[in-house]
């Protein structure tokens, strides 16, 4: 005679959405200032990013609110992926600039390092990479970036 066991099942997580952002909302990008007048206005075309950082403090936020069209836009033609799908399990909780170089109105090129922190499925990590920036028609576009240990 056998004995059947079975493991406890896990449960679901439930599917955790994007957090609530208002344009009262302090802005998930770390400066300190609400979302509408701060990543939203970019994220809704109202203005460019004047700064590879500004581009790289909104593209943040866009991934917190996960706005694939505004993460898509900022693109580089040559590097952008056809779609950007986002981990149910993962929430953006907080971004880190920790060097920049160049990336000014000044410049065509430039990168910025920084680490950005989340939990995944409730356990708490972080991306530590630096990216690279160019002007694409005068707009800065992302393009590619480098994962720092």
């Amino acid at each position: 005679m056998s004995r059947r066991t079975s493991r406890p099942r896990r449960p679901e997580a439930p599917q955790a959405g994007p957090p609530r952002i208002t344009p009262e909302t302090p802005c998930p990008c770390g400066l300190p200032a609400v979302y509408g007048e701060c990543c939203g206005r970019l994220h809704a075309g109202a203005v460019a990013a004047p700064t590879c950082e500004a581009l790289m403090r909104s593209r943040y936020a866009a991934f917190v609110v996960r706005d694939a069209g505004y993460l898509l836009r900022t693109w580089h033609p040559a590097t952008r992926p056809p779609a950007v799908d986002f981990d149910p399990a993962l929430r953006w909780e907080r971004l880190e600039i920790l060097a920049t170089t160049e990336g000014s109105a000044f410049h065509t090129t430039g990168t910025v390092t920084f680490r950005a922190h989340y939990t995944d499925d409730g356990r708490p990590d972080s991306l530590h990479e630096q990216s690279r920036f160019v002007r694409e028609q005068g707009a800065w576009v992302y393009e590619t970036a480098v994962f720092v240990e």
